[in-house]
């Protein structure tokens, strides 16, 4: 996961942690673990997450 992006891409969009996983209909204890830790999330998860922010998955994962 790359946290930097992730993070860069919630300030972009103004969005808290909280605001992000409300949004894309995941916990937060999901969005916390890939902000705070870089752990890649189950596919659907990081899916969800990349669709608020408007990227493709591949964009926030190390690839």
């Amino acid at each position: 996961m790359d946290r930097k992006k992730l993070f860069d891409l919630m300030a972009v969009k103004g969005l808290t942690q909280a605001e992000l996983a409300e949004k894309a209909g995941v916990s937060r204890a999901s969005v916390w673990a890939m902000v705070k830790k870089g752990r890649s999330s189950r596919p659907d998860t990081v899916g969800k997450v990349a669709r608020v922010l408007g990227v493709k998955p591949s964009e926030l994962l190390d690839m």
